[in-house]
């Protein structure tokens, strides 16, 4: 909490905000990526063009993807390649979240980043070096067998993977002393095994990966997100807002701010799925839900696509600012 009052409070001013999914799985259209291609896609991003089209928006923040399930980012960092050994290194050359905030925070957006919670799944050398194996099961889907799909008896070994959360809450360390001030929030995604890996009164725990995403700035907002949960949980005490991941059911949003300490904020996307085409609700749906939302207190974040230079997807622009003009005299 900041000393002058929560800090999700510049959220709940914004009302609304805008989300990217820039994954290398996804702009390079499915194909394996080598770090000599993944260096060419991430220098190639137009951080002025994207800024232009968020200000065109209304849009007040935007959440960018560091990276996923391919093992590559857009931004160097040290501790992983020292813990990973890839060479050449997945994480990219350029720093492209200081380039986006150079020309987002001059017109007044506010910058947040994605990271999922484990290590790259489809990179095997990476999960190997990290110590990191995901199980099969949320929490919440404990097999009634108590056997696991590969036959064995159900959080087995050992269900914290500690040696893997210290390794990624230093990765995630550097990346915040790096930014800094710049960045304003971290989504953690794939926190399916909280109870498992995370509450424990003891390190590692959700505040180990707080007090990381928070070493470069202690106002930092930060989402722990357990899957689609259309009530909206805060699963941790150390989170400041709703991850609020929303697919087909969108909740009615009731007048109240907070859930636990935490502001309500859903993410969910204008497009088919996360970053596709085409569009999949009417302008006037959006609009109204959109309005319901900030009415009630809350926050939404919509994810759009993104193409490989960094654009926005065009078919999307005009939905994003009929409801930028509509919600401009709030």
């Amino acid at each position: 909490m900041s000393a002058t009052g929560h800090r999700a409070d510049w959220m709940h001013e914004a009302g609304w905000g805008v989300f990217t999914h820039y994954l290398a799985e996804v702009v390079a259209s499915g194909a394996a990526t080598s770090a000599d291609d993944w260096n060419r896609l991430v220098d190639s991003f137009d951080v002025n063009a994207l800024a232009d089209q968020l200000a065109a928006t209304g849009a007040r923040y935007y959440f960018i993807t560091l990276g996923q399930n391919s093992g590559c980012y857009c931004a160097p960092n040290a501790a992983y390649d020292r813990y990973v050994g890839i060479r050449s290194s997945k994480c990219s050359r350029r720093d492209l979240i200081s380039d986006l905030y150079d020309v987002l925070h001059p017109r007044g957006i506010r910058l947040c980043v994605y990271l999922p919670s484990g290590a790259p799944d489809k990179d095997a050398a990476a999960m190997e070096a990290l110590k990191w194996r995901p199980g099969r099961y949320p929490d919440y889907a404990r097999p009634a067998s108590g056997i696991d799909d590969e036959g064995r008896p159900w959080g087995t070994g050992d269900p914290r993977f500690a040696e893997f959360q210290f390794m990624w809450a230093e990765v995630v360390r550097e990346w915040s002393v790096r930014w800094g001030e710049r960045v304003c929030g971290w989504w953690f995604d794939g926190c399916y095994y909280a109870t498992a890996m995370y509450l424990h009164p003891d390190a590692p725990n959700f505040g180990t990966l707080a007090d990381a995403a928070r070493a470069g700035n202690s106002d930092s907002i930060v989402a722990f997100n357990p899957g689609v949960q259309n009530w909206l949980p805060a699963i941790s005490e150390h989170q400041d807002f709703t991850a609020g991941e929303i697919s087909t059911t969108f909740p009615m949003p009731v007048p109240r701010r907070f859930v636990n300490q935490a502001q309500y904020q859903i993410l969910s996307y204008l497009g088919e799925n996360w970053g596709r085409s085409p569009t999949r609700f009417d302008d006037d749906w959006v609009v109204r839900y959109t309005r319901s939302v900030i009415d009630a207190g809350w926050a939404i974040t919509w994810d759009v696509p993104i193409l490989p230079t960094g654009l926005i997807d065009g078919g999307f622009m005009p939905q994003l600012t009929t409801l930028g003009a509509a919600l401009s005299h709030r």
